[in-house]
């Protein structure tokens, strides 16, 4: 049985979702995107995720107000209308996009809700293994061509770098450096990198995805007694690291134990990662890593 999704007004199977090839959003990959997840089956700072969609709205430009309208009350009714498919102890991932359809000057965008149990079997193992990254030769796109702020699916130089990574190192994660040489980000998620003597350091908000997961994560690190900054970080700086993590909406936070083939700190996840996820846990009342290696392996076999 396959979840309900709202596409243009209507509650259809998610088999039957079909964009145009005539698209903007399928033409030139012109599609604003914003993605939750839930916790206990309640979507998890869903306030903050809606105002950075509406922020990606604005940025291009679009009628704010009448596409939030329904992307709001479509988000409400998600789980809702798929109440039957929800299981215990599973949680989902829901998904709001807008195209402005078959031209710019479209009198009605195309809109579409819609979510499914997240795919735990895609990153449960990796609490306990960690990630390897590569930090690759493709680059993050200037602001001045694409605003770091505006979440979209144009992601050609994400794809690039992490193909590049994966022949580099099989499984590896790319990090993309922005036009000066500092970290910026990887494809699905920001880095952070822990230094015993400084805390937690990330990239500057002007030059990477402002992460609804990150700020929870430097939340939680201040409850902790964790210092936590933003500034510009070298590469040499990135791997003179005792730890790192990935942190985005559906896996929260990730460790990188390897980096360019190097171990980062000891090669494996650290006493901090511990303590942060741990603390996330807490917070959302589900043992985030538990949870994942028991759905991963279920829906693995």
């Amino acid at each position: 049985m396959y979840p309900r999704a709202f596409f243009n007004g209507q509650w259809v199977s998610s088999a039957d979702l079909q964009i145009p090839l005539t698209d903007l959003g399928f033409l030139q990959g012109v599609t604003v995107v914003e993605r939750l997840r839930t916790f206990l089956h309640r979507p998890f700072r869903p306030g903050d995720h809606l105002l950075r969609l509406r922020r990606s709205l604005d940025i291009v430009g679009w009628d704010v107000e009448s596409i939030m309208g329904p992307l709001e009350m479509a988000m409400d009714q998600l789980l809702p209308t798929n109440q039957a498919l929800l299981r215990a102890g599973e949680d989902w991932s829901m998904v709001a996009l807008v195209t402005p359809g078959p031209s710019a000057a479209a009198a009605t965008p195309t809109l579409c809700v819609h979510g499914g149990p997240l795919p735990f079997a895609d990153w449960g193992r990796l609490y306990h293994q960690g990630v390897a990254v590569v930090l690759s030769s493709v680059r993050q796109i200037p602001a001045n061509c694409l605003p770091s702020e505006l979440k979209c699916r144009s992601r050609m130089h994400y794809y690039l770098a992490d193909r590049q990574a994966a022949a580099s190192r099989p499984g590896a994660r790319a990090i993309l450096l922005d036009q000066s040489g500092h970290l910026a980000e990887a494809s699905t998620a920001n880095v952070v990198a822990y230094f015993q003597d400084r805390g937690l350091l990330t990239p500057r908000r002007e030059n990477v995805l402002p992460g609804i997961s990150l700020e929870v994560l430097f939340e939680l690190a201040e409850e902790l007694g964790i210092p936590c900054h933003r500034e510009d970080i070298s590469p040499a700086g990135f791997a003179q690291a005792d730890e790192a993590f990935l942190t985005s909406t559906s896996i929260c936070m990730l460790p990188i134990v390897e980096q360019n083939g190097v171990p980062v700190g000891l090669g494996t996840p650290g006493p901090i990662f511990r303590r942060l996820l741990q603390a996330w846990s807490d917070l959302v009342g589900v043992d985030v890593a538990r949870q994942a290696q028991q759905w991963g392996g279920d829906r693995g076999q």
